[in-house]
């Protein structure tokens, strides 16, 4: 695993990067989701573009969670309100670290 600085942490999500690789981690309870820069920006335009309400409803748990679907049918995340509001937190906060970095870094 790459030696990856956090750039922004909100509730459960923890978005992190290699400085060596570049490779972006999203880190979400048992997950790691892990992205060039490239595809992690197109992946946090097509979760902003999602609305809660549009892809909720309750789970035997009773609690309401929206399903985020993926390229991969078998796989898809689930999001609580809050859970979902911190993981965008996070992005837009991540995006905002990463374009801080790259001009610390002169790229």
């Amino acid at each position: 695993m790459c030696d990856a600085k956090v750039l922004s942490h909100k509730g459960a999500s923890v978005i992190s990067r290699c400085s060596e690789c570049q490779c972006i981690f999203i880190w979400n309870h048992n997950l790691i989701l892990s992205f060039s820069p490239l595809q992690f920006t197109q992946f946090r335009d097509f979760s902003v573009e999602l609305d809660f309400e549009a892809h909720s409803f309750p789970f035997p748990d009773g609690e309401e969670r929206m399903v985020m679907r993926t390229p991969a049918d078998d796989i898809q995340f689930t999001f609580t309100n809050a859970e979902w509001e911190d993981f965008h937190a996070a992005m837009g906060e991540a995006c905002y670290m990463l374009e801080v970095y790259s001009l610390m870094e002169g790229r």
